[in-house]
């Protein structure tokens, strides 16, 4: 039966007059509008929930709001209920799951990933979830652009570049800052910065940027006003600040690893959720800074308020906070302390990213480094500039993005004044980071189990070539206790030159190569002398590969070897086939080809 719903018709119109390209930038306006109204929509609820809630008190005796050591809890519990029996039980893991999309899935995300996290994220921070919103907007960005594509019939290769679109608009929409979510995209999705892909992805940006501005005024996010100027006698002070945030950015990334895991330990959803909030809330409660996201906090002690960071803690009295080393003392403890608590948030089961805790603890780090500076007697350091530059070095650190660091930061403040040292600060962190951290806090998992798709053509291309699609099953075996004449039916029933011999429950044992017994096949006499065993060829360990191995290591073996064909076993030396250098070899050039196309 003819298709004559309207989508249909669009669709068909839509090939007769306009090119998949120019469809796609149509479709990068219509991404960054959705991404930008996702945005304005998470900011508004979060902050509206968070301000009533934030309206009442529960004051203690001993100081402090004892509210905090409930509302985690609540929050965590809430979304737990949410994701379990609203979502169905499955709402992926952010930015790792977008990566896996383009890696692995030409850039399909499901449908639902439109609205979950958005949801979740905003009942997680809303209650206090100490993570940020970023990477759920920009997960649910990128499931926008996926599905639009999908929707207008686009090809792959444009479904991928509108998920990008959806990232870029949704970043870009959070801090009103195009050039960082262009840069979002390039450096943490690891798209190659074509022309083709240039222009959508500004559209998008760009689009996204003005939603924000319309719905929610210039101050979208986070917002300064730089007054201090730089001079070249600070570079040292911002060299050490590189180092600082590299040393900083190392600790997030393995206590958050840590602590992470240490929960998932925890088998019983309830009891994990009791726990992780429990321990949540006392944090906060000890800290209130850690509450949510944290912009408010910082905000405030960049306009000189830090002494509110103290407020209605049970610190506030103690005349030991009237010395000027206990707010660097207090800062660092935020430091430490904020890593723990987002990495709790999302291990018991709150949603959330780490975006905004890095430069929130970027921030507070350049800050606690200014004032130790400036307490010992060195030359005055603005605390103001060196928070806004902790922030893009912490990020560079803990995210792998000095140019998206650098330029949001450039963006949120207005202007350039600040470039030489954000540069200074990130390329410091950079390279002092890259030896002990080799790829990102969204990457690290994805390239363990080589999921991971890189600027490096030829990396990205063994790393995602699946070799079990590769993998030969169509040899004529041999058993163990067959003879001679098995064999030669084995070859009349054959057009290959290899025949694996196994055992009775498919273990291998070894291998016949035809030119080595080309000399008794045609002397029927040996046919029942000679068993299979005794014909097989010499093989060593290079000649076998394991299914759980690496694609490099296959690679590998075939560079270290001259042969043309690998046998390859399970985990438990069964026999599964056989893999052929030639195969694998066309397999890369079409990986290079399609990767390199614009």
């Amino acid at each position: 039966m003819k298709d004559t719903s309207a989508l249909n018709r669009l669709h068909n119109w839509r090939i007769s007059h306009i090119s998949e390209y120019g469809m796609t930038l149509i479709l990068s306006v219509v991404v960054g509008l959705g991404s930008g109204l996702a945005a304005v929509l998470l900011k508004n609820l979060v902050h509206t929930i968070n301000g009533w809630l934030l309206g009442f008190s529960l004051p203690l005796s001993f100081g402090g709001n004892g509210l905090m050591l409930v509302y985690p809890i609540v929050g965590i519990c809430l979304t737990v209920l949410f994701v379990k029996y609203v979502v169905g039980g499955d709402i992926g893991h952010g930015v790792p799951e977008v990566l896996l999309s383009i890696s692995r899935h030409q850039g399909v995300l499901p449908p639902k990933n439109t609205w979950a996290s958005l949801m979740a994220s905003t009942i997680t921070v809303a209650f206090g979830g100490s993570v940020g919103l970023e990477a759920p907007i920009a997960s649910t960005g990128s499931a926008i652009g996926s599905n639009i594509g999908r929707i207008f019939h686009m090809g792959p290769k444009n479904v991928k570049l509108l998920l990008g679109c959806g990232a870029a608009g949704a970043v870009a929409g959070i801090f009103k800052a195009p050039i960082a979510g262009l840069m979002f995209v390039v450096e943490i999705l690891m798209f190659d910065f074509t022309k083709t892909a240039a222009i959508p992805l500004l559209f998008s940006a760009l689009t996204s940027t003005l939603v924000a501005h319309f719905a929610m005024g210039p101050d979208v996010q986070f917002a300064f006003v730089v007054n201090d100027t730089f001079s070249l006698s600070q570079i040292p002070f911002y060299l050490l600040l590189g180092v600082v945030c590299a040393f900083v950015s190392i600790y997030f990334l393995r206590t958050s690893d840590f602590v992470e895991d240490l929960l998932h330990r925890i088998k019983n959803s309830a009891l994990k959720v009791l726990i992780g909030g429990a321990a949540l809330g006392l944090m906060i409660f000890l800290f209130p800074a850690l509450f949510g996201e944290g912009y408010g906090s910082l905000t405030k002690l960049m306009a000189g308020h830090g002494s509110t960071l103290m407020e209605n803690t049970i610190f506030s009295q103690m005349p030991i906070m009237e010395s000027p080393w206990m707010g660097v003392i207090f800062l660092s403890a935020i430091v430490l302390l904020k890593v723990i608590a987002t990495s709790t948030t999302i291990g018991s089961g709150g949603v959330g990213g780490t975006f905004g805790p890095s430069l929130i603890i970027g921030g507070m780090t350049g800050y606690a480094l200014a004032l130790f500076c400036n307490n010992l007697g060195l030359p005055a350091q603005s605390t103001a500039n060196f928070a806004l530059v902790g922030m893009a070095a912490v990020m560079t650190g803990v995210m792998h993005a000095p140019l998206m660091a650098t330029f949001l930061i450039a963006e949120i403040t207005g202007g350039y004044e600040l470039l030489v040292p954000l540069l200074i600060a990130a390329a410091t962190t950079t390279l002092i980071i890259n030896p002990f951290e080799k790829h990102s806090i969204y990457a690290r998992k994805l390239a363990l189990h080589g999921d991971l798709l890189t600027h490096d053509i030829d990396s990205s291309a063994w790393q995602l070539i699946n070799m079990r699609e590769l993998i030969q099953t169509n040899f004529v075996i041999v058993r163990v206790g067959d003879r001679l004449r098995d064999l030669i039916e084995a070859i009349k029933n054959s057009k290959r030159n290899v025949f694996p011999v196994l055992t009775n429950d498919d273990k291998f044992v070894g291998v016949i190569h035809l030119d080595s017994v080309r000399h008794i096949i045609f002397r029927p006499e040996k046919y029942d002398e000679h068993e299979v065993t005794q014909l097989m060829t010499p093989i060593s360990e290079g000649d076998i590969v394991h299914i759980s191995d690496s694609p490099e290591s296959v690679v590998a073996k075939f560079q270290g070897s001259n042969r043309y064909n690998l046998i390859v076993l399970d985990d438990d030396e069964t026999y599964l086939g056989i893999l052929s250098k030639a195969d694998c070899l066309t397999a890369y050039r079409q990986f290079v080809a399609e990767a390199s196309e614009e």
